[in-house]
């Protein structure tokens, strides 16, 4: 089980806070978790920030690796640590959406087929792609 030390979400709908939780990197950004390590309030002037050291160094060093933002917190509130985690690629992401299209032709259906054929045969000409 590879242990993350990561943001969850919580708060209202455009009013952010954070915990700053311990999970396995297969759940779910707001699902479950081990151990909740502290919070951060971005929305606060100047930001709340509050971590039990202790506790996130005792996870750094069973191996857990932290996210990029939590890693960054972290520089920021002094604590020195190791390589943050890369985040996971998503189900598509990688190649852009118009790659991703013209990779795969769709496949011509027997009916079109068929009456550009018949078309044809009239003398008439095929109805351009941007008259769709």
């Amino acid at each position: 089980m590879a242990v993350v030390i990561r943001l969850m979400r919580a708060g209202a709908r455009k009013r952010p806070s954070y915990r700053l939780v311990a999970a396995d990197s297969r759940r779910q950004r707001d699902g479950r978790f081990l151990e909740i390590l502290g919070h951060y309030n971005p929305i606060a002037q100047p930001y709340e920030l509050v971590i039990e050291k202790d506790r996130v160094q005792s996870w750094l060093d069973q191996g857990a690796q932290p996210s990029e933002q939590v890693a960054s917190l972290l520089r920021a509130n002094g604590m020195t640590l190791g390589k943050p985690s890369k985040p996971t690629k998503k189900k598509g992401e990688g190649a852009p959406a118009k790659a991703r299209a013209r990779s795969k032709p769709r496949p011509v259906s027997a009916r079109k087929i068929k009456a550009r054929a018949a078309r044809k045969a009239a003398g008439k000409k095929s109805p351009s792609p941007a008259a769709k």
